[in-house]
């Protein structure tokens, strides 16, 4: 099921409105530590190879998405991808070069038709020391998308990107590029804004230490701990500093060609349920509140690059 051009989700960049307060919360709190900095920018990484999860940009008044950043298997394949995004009725924001930040590695960054901008990436930097630690996010494992209309933007990841549909719910198509069940899943909404950005920890014993200490600094579990049906992943979910929503998670399902796609008749639980456990409440109002309010910044906003 593995995309031809796409090995996996990279890092999510986002402008915040205070880089002090980001730096305090995600490297104390959320424990990540930073991979660089900029007078305008905080790299932050896991403790895995990605030179880093998130880029924290110094924004407005309120958090705002620049791009997701995805990784390409080759040089050529950004050849590809850049013909195949015009295919799919995408535009070519900056075309292949160099990348200026960072990380480095060269990059395209394209959008899709209703906005969604998305750099991919070969030869970024990588680190050395990758290895997994107790109760601290190893890389990125997911990022979730909400679209107005699921199926077309479904299907410009799979002409543009080459991803495969995984699983699809009465409310969400999870979409696979390589052994993680989704690096990407879109959400049936009346709007195009960030769901969540999914971290992922090395066991589920992290995913529960990291639910307390999140509450012990004030950040109240949204929702969860509970296990996912699509993905077979557990959770916990919570709203960060500025208004954006980050999971922890562990033990995401790994497929290969002979998975078989799952539908919405074959993802329901019975009555009073929100996961496979059965333990966990729904999501919160001020979860839903949250995953519905941070959004993409257009090329031609204030503060984009």
């Amino acid at each position: 099921m593995s995309s031809p051009w796409i090995t996996g989700l990279r890092s999510v960049a986002l402008e915040v409105p205070d880089l002090a307060r980001a730096e305090a919360f995600y490297t104390q709190v959320w424990r990540l530590d930073v991979a660089a900095r900029t007078p305008e920018a905080l790299y932050l990484r896991g403790t895995g190879a990605d030179h880093h999860l998130l880029a924290l940009h110094r924004g407005g008044p309120s958090a705002g998405i620049r791009h997701v950043t995805l990784r390409a298997r080759s040089a050529a394949a950004l050849d590809q991808v850049a013909a195949a995004t015009v295919r799919a009725g995408g535009r070519i924001e900056s075309a292949i070069g160099a990348l200026d930040e960072p990380g480095g590695g060269i990059a395209l960054t394209l959008c899709d038709p209703d906005g969604r901008r998305l750099q991919v990436v070969h030869g970024d930097a990588h680190h050395a020391d990758a290895h997994e630690a107790k109760d601290r996010p190893v890389r990125l494992a997911h990022v979730v998308l909400n679209s107005h209309e699921v199926a077309s933007t479904q299907r410009f990841f799979e002409q543009a990107l080459g991803f495969t549909l995984a699983d699809r719910t009465r409310i969400m198509a999870f979409l696979n590029c390589a052994a993680d069940h989704h690096s990407v899943a879109l959400g049936d909404a009346d709007n195009d804004a960030l769901n969540h950005i999914a971290f992922l920890m090395p066991d589920l014993e992290s995913v529960m230490r990291g639910g307390g200490r999140m509450r012990d600094a004030g950040h109240e579990i949204e929702w969860g701990p509970g296990r996912h049906g699509p993905g077979d992943n557990a959770f916990n979910y919570f709203i960060g500093p500025f208004g954006e929503v980050i999971e922890y998670t562990a033990e995401v399902e790994q497929i290969d060609d002979s998975h078989v796609a799952g539908g919405p008749d074959d993802w329901k639980w019975p009555p009073g349920r929100v996961d496979q456990w059965g333990i966990s409440q729904p999501p919160s109002a001020r979860l839903k509140q949250a995953q519905r309010q941070v959004f993409f910044i257009r090329p031609t906003d204030p503060g984009a690059p």
